[in-house]
């Protein structure tokens, strides 16, 4: 099998969580509370709240947050968050949305002088994986940053949330690491076996290899030729992760054909989340639906020679043309 999807999927790994991490109002729960201080300590955050890593969980921290100012969010984030963010307007209450230009980053100038006091952005777009500078962020304004730490950490996030099944492939509780934006959780509501969970995996996490992309991309643009295009700039994307888009086919047709190649793709957040719609991201530059429908997101584990990569290719290119053939 080869894997081209570990960043939506990641590979499972066996967790033992003991018993001691169990909590009890008889017992002091130093061993759980030891464990939460060395995540803390790790990312130099004071507070972790656990929620449901949904639309709900979500919304309940946009909730939370409103009561102290004005809410920003980008549009190239997780799913969860977009809708929840879409809920909240529903309920009456202001969000700024943060747009995507055609080449895929943010649009900074769009937020000068709206005096925001909290920013949900990510050191990456989802779907395009087009890295955001946080940094120029931080001169335009004075709000609290929160970013998915899952993949990718930013010095310059003021908060960090964590999505627990891109991490584990399980849909436990998320955690949220701050300093002073939430009041302190109590202790029977936490997610124990969440925290415990991320943390071991944030410690022996799929290492990415950014070694393979620029040849693979050159060998994709060769063997495909006019079929295909590139959404956004390769350079501007994390350094593991590819995103692409070929003519004439919807992604999933060749996720689908390919997986029986054993060959493990996807199209983005929406794949990852079992939906069958077009990616909103690509949408949100500007681009149709049916183009958004082309595009194809992978990213690079495991080592590859040049040989089975073009082999991999190859195979991708046959699958293509047939589909091609058949939709004809």
């Amino acid at each position: 099998m080869i894997k081209l999807n570990t960043h939506q999927y990641p590979v499972p790994k066996d967790i033992a969580v003991s018993a001691d991490f169990a909590l009890d109002i008889l017992k002091n729960n130093d061993t759980y509370l030891k464990l939460e201080a060395d995540l803390l300590r790790s990312f130099n955050f004071g507070d972790l709240k656990s929620f449901s890593f949904n639309s709900d969980g979500f919304l309940s921290l946009l909730c939370h947050l409103g009561l102290q100012g004005k809410i920003a969010i980008s549009v190239g984030e997780t799913e969860a968050l977009y809708e929840a963010g879409k809920l909240y307007e529903s309920l009456g209450f202001d969000v700024v949305w943060i747009g995507l230009k055609q080449d895929g980053h943010i649009d900074i100038d769009s937020i000068k002088n709206s005096n925001l006091d909290f920013i949900f952005i990510s050191s990456y777009t989802v779907d395009t994986y087009v890295k955001n500078d946080l940094e120029s962020l931080k001169k335009i304004t004075n709000g609290k940053i929160i970013s998915n730490g899952s993949f990718d950490i930013s010095t310059k996030s003021d908060a960090l949330y964590f999505d627990p099944y891109k991490l584990s492939g399980f849909a436990i509780s998320g955690i949220i690491l701050a300093n002073g934006l939430f009041e302190e959780q109590t202790i029977g509501y936490k997610d124990n076996l969440a925290v415990v969970v991320i943390k071991e995996l944030l410690n022996k996490n799929s290492s990415f290899n950014s070694s393979l992309k620029e040849l693979f991309k050159d060998i994709l643009l060769k063997t495909f030729g006019d079929d295909i295009y590139l959404f956004v700039d390769s350079n501007e994307t994390l350094e593991y992760t590819l995103h692409f888009g070929l003519k004439g086919i919807k992604a999933r047709e060749l996720i689908r054909t390919l997986a029986l190649d054993e060959i493990l793709i996807t199209n983005g957040e929406g794949c990852s989340l079992g939906l069958s719609k077009p990616s909103r991201v690509i949408q949100e530059m500007g681009y149709t639906q049916d183009q958004s429908r082309n595009a194809i997101s992978i990213s690079f584990s495991e080592y590859m020679t040049e040989a089975e990569i073009i082999q991999v290719v190859e195979l991708m290119f046959k699958r293509y043309k047939q589909i091609r053939i058949l939709n004809d």
